[in-house]
């Protein structure tokens, strides 16, 4: 222990001895491990944090899935009684459903919490105790009955009430049902997901007319390939009952470990870019080793003399080994507690990035449990440091302990003439020129492809367009004051100076489908199609810049007339093929396991618009008229507004507007197109911002590296430097040399690194499949900056050669 405390204290003395060197080494190492650390704690946040319940390993999550459609978690009445009643795999099957809910009450004013429906099997089965009261219980539900009783979150309990423990019984209203509370949750449970935290659970009204999430825990000793394989043979007899509709037979069902969390929206969202991410700065702390290894390495061989001195005076060589390596490691721990506050910037940085697609998540995303660091995160970050150490110090270690005295005292201005370190030292320079390469072309591949989704044309006019979302849950009004009031708002907002056109509609179109359906032809049942289905007020197409090809838009004379719709080019395709769809009549079948039917008669034919997500071809689209079914209202609508000026410059005008005409219903929000078209490529500019800065920091670290070995290689080549002058070599020649030298470890890089890049293309494309791999241009474009680079690099030690005094390199030797 006493040797160790020793060892350290001189490292110490060492380190401080040496401010430049130290400097650059810890901040190298904290930019490394700062940003591995950031990407880890992310992750291990969504997706390696386990649920705080009774063994979550044996959790399973159902779901089911259309072909080349995502999978979700939500099952009919009969699927679940199926399942249930057919399963030999589960020991607790629990259901349950999230949404947002309007709470108040007395001393409790009213706001839109998250929360769930459960089974009342739910928190039974997960092993959730209660921290006050009692929880839900299968007493609590009764199929078709709702019961008037609630379970509310420890935080809510502290946040709301104070841990008052009068809560329970307290009477609260959710929605419009009056209900009273029974229970807390234990500390620390938010439910089936830890970053979309749930505040209130209460047992709803489940029956045939519901849809349900399911959950499962698996019996001992039965295995999830087992599960899946039981489960699938029950779940066919579901699908191929005699009243489902042939589409639905296509579906399969999924069981996923569920031991994490649920899947959640942020979950399918960001698993990808984290993924490509860690993969990222994990090629950026091996340039942050190389880097540092170079440095360790020269700093070695300018102290053999050193190190030849201890050997003389009874060192052993395993002392000085682990001299060597003490310091390594403390510069690697140095650089760890750095590289935490390094994590912590970066990881806010992250979530600013993320906060912005908030709301196509359909929760109240509660980032700050992404970022909150557990024992995982500090073994990992130990783990790199301690590694870091060892790999960056091993080599320095072994060259200093492998000194002979004698050699090193005679020839202490010859250090690092042998070929093997000129061929160790090369081989490092090339080592981050490829790394530098791989970082810099991947973040070229994700810059590239962001540009591209930005750029493509979408079918609409994404510009001078102002989206305000209306709550219009506890307006008062009744259908014909909504008309009214609506055409009202309207007209004033028409008449808004800027303003151009106005509309209404159930969804803007990077929100989704407002509903879903099969679609086919009245005289064509055989070409079914799925279908998105958006309610759209008149002058919609003309609003958002979506041309018609055939046929009129809604006007006030459909609203008593028959159902009318238009339908997008390839809903003409899919349902009509060739043939002019204007008069025709087109029948929607709602996709659940029993049929049920509409028909409408097609008026209008518009240009296919992007739905949803940018990176798919538009889908089969249907515009229901929204005045005409009656869908003003009943949830939040989307109004849009197209300006002549800056949307800005109108949206204090439109927020008194509304507040005039609209006093009991408020604005959930107000954006630009452009504003949520960004919000919903959040993964893509996640990664294609980070990448960027990445590359950049790894271009930057090789260059230090590049320099550094460099500027040391001028140096102990002062003596040959002298002489070639003294022969007669002009400065421009020894400048040459030093240029050549430094470009043929820039292209051995290139060689190195030319298919490592092309094969992180590969590894990129399959985790994202729509990237445009085929493209040689950033791994071109990364080849020149590093070139760069390295001339840059290489430009101040090649000028310190040409300077050099013959006379006075040759006495030097």
């Amino acid at each position: 222990m006493g040797t160790l405390i020793q060892d350290l204290r001189f490292a110490l003395r060492m380190l401080r001895k040496s401010p430049g060197f130290t400097t650059v080494a810890i901040l190298t190492l904290a930019l490394g491990i700062g940003a591995n650390t950031a990407i880890f704690t992310m992750t291990n946040g969504l997706m390696l944090r386990t649920l705080p319940v009774r063994d979550p390993g044996r959790l399973v999550e159902l779901l089911h899935q259309y072909p080349g459609e995502p999978a979700f978690n939500g099952f009919s009445w009969d699927a679940y009684q199926a399942i249930r009643d057919g399963n030999h795999v589960f020991s607790d099957l629990m259901m349950g459903s999230m949404n947002f809910f309007t709470v108040r009450g007395d001393k409790l004013q009213p706001q839109t919490v998250f929360g769930g429906t459960v089974g009342g099997t739910f928190f039974q089965g997960l092993g959730v105790r209660a921290a006050a009261g009692r929880l839900i219980g299968p007493e609590d539900v009764h199929v078709g009955y709702h019961a008037p009783v609630a379970v509310v979150s420890w935080s809510f309990w502290k946040s709301r009430f104070d841990l008052d423990p009068g809560v329970i019984g307290k009477k609260i209203v959710i929605g419009d049902a009056a209900v009273t509370i029974i229970g807390v949750a234990q500390r620390g449970f938010y439910g089936l997901s830890d970053e979309a935290p749930q505040d209130i659970w209460w047992p709803t009204s489940f029956g045939p007319s519901t849809g349900v999430g399911l959950l499962a825990r698996l019996k001992p000793g039965v295995s999830l390939e087992q599960a899946r394989a039981e489960m699938a043979v029950v779940f066919q007899t579901v699908v191929n009952a005699p009243d489902v509709d042939p589409f639905v037979r296509r579906m399969k069902l999924r069981i996923e470990p569920a031991g994490n969390g649920v899947t959640t929206p942020l979950t399918q969202m960001l698993s990808t870019p984290l993924t490509v991410l860690m993969a990222t700065v994990g090629l950026l702390l091996l340039l942050a080793c190389a880097n540092l290894a170079g440095l360790l390495l020269a700093r070695g061989a300018s102290r053999q003399h050193e190190m030849a001195v201890r050997a003389c005076l009874g060192a052993p060589r395993a002392r000085l080994l682990r001299q060597t390596l003490t310091e390594s490691l403390l510069l690697s721990l140095v650089g760890c507690a750095v590289g935490i506050f390094v994590a912590y910037f970066v990881a806010h940085a992250l979530i600013r990035v993320f906060a912005s697609g908030r709301f196509i998540l359909g929760a109240p995303v509660h980032f700050e449990a992404l970022t909150n660091p557990d024992a995982h995160v500090l073994l990992f970050t130990l783990a790199i440091a301690l590694l870091t150490g060892l790999l960056c110090g091993v080599a320095p270690a072994m060259s200093a302990s492998k000194t002979e005295p004698a050699s090193a005292l005679q020839q202490a201005s010859r250090i690092g003439k042998s070929k093997s370190w000129r061929l160790f030292g090369k081989g490092l320079v090339a080592s981050q020129v490829a790394l530098s390469l791989a970082l810099m072309s991947s973040a070229g591949l994700f810059v590239e492809y962001l540009s591209h989704l930005r750029n493509l044309n979408l079918g609409f006019d994404r510009n001078n367009l102002l989206l305000v979302t209306l709550d219009f849950a506890h307006s008062g009004y009744n259908a014909a004051q909504l008309s009214q009031v609506t055409q009202e708002l309207v007209m004033r907002l028409d008449a808004i100076p800027g303003v151009s056109s106005t509309t209404f509609s159930s969804m803007s179109p990077m929100e989704g489908p407002g509903a879903a359906s099969f679609a086919f032809a009245e005289d064509h049942p055989e070409k079914r199609t799925p279908a998105s289905i958006n309610y759209v007020a008149p002058a919609y197409f003309e609003t958002y810049g979506t041309p018609f090809l055939a046929g009129r838009d809604f006007s006030a004379h459909d609203q008593t007339g028959s159902p009318v719709a238009i339908i997008n080019e390839t809903t003409a395709r899919d349902c009509f093929a060739n043939e002019n769809p204007i008069g025709r009549h087109i029948i929607l079948s709602h996709i659940t396991l029993t049929k049920g039917e509409r028909t409408y008669e097609v008026i209008g034919l518009v240009r296919d618009a992007k739905y949803n997500d940018l990176r798919q071809a538009a889908p089969p689209t249907i515009y229901a008229d929204l005045l005409q079914q009656g869908f003003i209202g009943s949830e939040h609508s989307q109004l849009a507004i197209r300006t002549r000026i800056d949307p800005g410059g109108v949206a204090s005008a439109v927020r008194q507007t509304e507040a005039a005409v609209l006093k009991t219903v408020p604005i959930v929000r107000i954006m630009t197109m452009n504003e949520q078209i960004d919000s919903t490529i959040v993964p893509q500019r996640l990664i294609a911002t980070l990448s960027a800065g990445f590359g950049a920091l790894g271009a930057l670290l090789a260059a230090i590296g590049l320099y550094g070995l460099l500027a040391y290689t001028v140096a102990r080549r002062t003596y040959e430097i002298g002489v070639r002058m003294a022969l007669g070599a002009a400065a421009t020649d020894v400048m040459r040399i030093v240029l050549r030298d430094a470009l043929r470890m820039v292209c051995a890089g290139f060689a190195i690194g030319a298919p490592l890049a092309f094969w992180g293309k590969r590894v990129a494309a399959s985790l994202i499949p729509d990237l445009p791999v085929a493209s040689p241009l950033p791994v071109v474009v990364a080849a020149a900056i590093m070139v760069a680079v390295g001339l840059v690099a290489a430009y101040l030690p090649a000028r310190r050669a040409m300077r050099v005094d013959p006379m006075v390199a040759l006495r030097y030797e």
